[in-house]
């Protein structure tokens, strides 16, 4: 990794990541003189975070590549109640078990973006907030640390204030949240000299929590520790911007479910080819937040028109694959790829469904499988794409929807290729 402290901040804003900081000329007074230490927060809710945590991951790997110091702090602890930043209802609560098992399985996926262990100074560290708030005293944490919060003020944050307004329950366990997660950057100030949260920009009041409680516990009564003291601790909040796609799409999320960073829950391949996928007007944005490209060669990419921006695309997405699975994965997802669009053959790495071999014996009308392997929510919508012209199977147009599916389809290869469009394939196998 290289070192270049004072370099943070100028590739933030170059790329895009800055939304809010609480004090940037005071943040980049700090990084000018010193490395710091920063941290994100990511909860335990689901066995694989998603794409729309990878801004996030992208921020820690820049601020470790100039030298800083990340802390992934993982929220076994606050997992338990729920953020309610963002959210419409309170998170359907998950037993510890659940919890345990979804941050091993998150684990791994850091490591792929930022480096672990090891005696470098800004080598990141991997923490778990259940250490400290599984074992906190409540009268006692209430008293010290509650008083510092003004229900009055925490109504008023949007987090609250927006689930209140639509009149959508809110619970006393969820309305604590922004108390720990304050809690959280205090501890890790004290502990490992932590001075700068990060988070998206509907963590802003949650940060700015965190910032003014270390504030004042610096006080005792009306006296004044030591300004010298309380200046060399002063903490910084900064916060991307939520993104969207072009279309107003929420950035994560697709028509068949969430693009998920483990390979176990989603293959290199259909990851290579969601970054592919991408609207012609976010390339450049995405090259800015998803890849390490120089900004003089995404100027190149993102100016392209027409078919010259599916190159600007497929770089897109094997930088963006490398990241996450590796050269060898973006390399085989590409290929893949080609054959199966450029060739119109298909390779073992395509998403794949297993059929019993019965079904097949029987027949299955074409609309009922483009349904049953999950390619259309329903048989309506099925059928719809037959008779829109743009369903394939073995790379012919299907014309006549209750077209019989059977063994005669099966390639000496052993499969049947259905095709949704120019961009979605998929490959049915006889189960064994």
């Amino acid at each position: 990794m290289t070192s270049n402290k004072s370099e943070f901040i100028h590739i933030i804003k170059e790329r895009g990541f800055l939304h809010q900081c609480t004090d940037i000329d005071g943040l980049a007074k700090v990084m000018d003189e010193d490395s710091i230490t920063a941290y994100i927060g990511f909860d335990c809710t689901a066995p694989s975070l998603h794409v729309g945590s990878l801004m996030q991951i992208m921020i820690l790997r820049w601020l470790q590549k100039c030298g800083h110091k990340p802390i992934v702090l993982m929220g076994g602890g606050t997992t338990k109640i729920g953020d309610p930043s963002g959210k419409d209802e309170s998170r359907k609560l998950l037993t510890d078990m659940n919890i345990i098992g979804n941050l091993e399985s998150i684990k791994d996926v850091f490591g792929n973006f930022i480096q672990f262990g090891g005696t470098a100074k800004n080598n990141a560290l991997f923490l778990n907030n259940a250490d400290w708030l599984d074992n906190l005293n409540y009268i006692e944490f209430l008293r010290d640390y509650g008083k510092h919060f003004s229900v009055n003020r925490m109504l008023s944050m949007d987090s609250v204030k927006l689930r209140l307004e639509r009149e959508q329950n809110l619970s006393f366990l969820e309305f604590n949240y922004m108390i720990l997660q304050a809690y959280d950057f205090v501890k890790l100030n004290e502990e490992y000299e932590c001075r700068l949260q990060i988070g998206g920009s509907d963590q802003w009041g949650n940060i700015v929590n965190g910032v003014e409680l270390s504030r004042k516990i610096n006080y005792i009564g009306d006296a004044i520790i030591g300004t010298d003291q309380i200046d060399s601790k002063k903490l910084f909040g900064l916060t991307t911007p939520l993104i969207t796609t072009s279309s107003g799409a929420k950035m994560g999320k697709t028509a068949n479910g969430a693009v998920w960073l483990n390979a176990d829950m989603l293959s290199p391949f259909d990851y290579w080819q969601f970054w592919r996928n991408t609207e012609d007007a976010d390339v450049g944005k995405f090259l800015r937040f998803f890849t390490e490209l120089p900004m003089d060669e995404i100027y190149k990419l993102e100016i392209l028109q027409g078919s010259e921006i599916n190159e600007a695309k497929k770089i897109l997405a094997n930088e963006a694959t490398k990241l996450c699975h590796g050269i060898a994965a973006a390399q085989q997802s590409a290929e893949t790829a080609r054959k199966t669009f450029e060739e119109g053959g298909a390779d073992e790495n395509l998403k794949t469904f297993f059929i019993e071999k019965s079904l097949l014996e029987a027949g299955v009308p074409v609309f009922e499988l483009f349904h049953m392997a999950g390619m259309k929510e329903s048989k309506g919508e099925a059928k719809k794409l037959i008779e829109g012209g743009g369903a394939k199977v073995n790379d012919e147009k299907v014309v006549d929807a209750k077209m019989s599916i059977n063994l005669f389809h099966i390639k000496n290869c052993g499969y049947v290729k259905l095709s949704s469009g120019k961009k979605h394939h998929l490959l049915i196998k006889i189960k064994e």
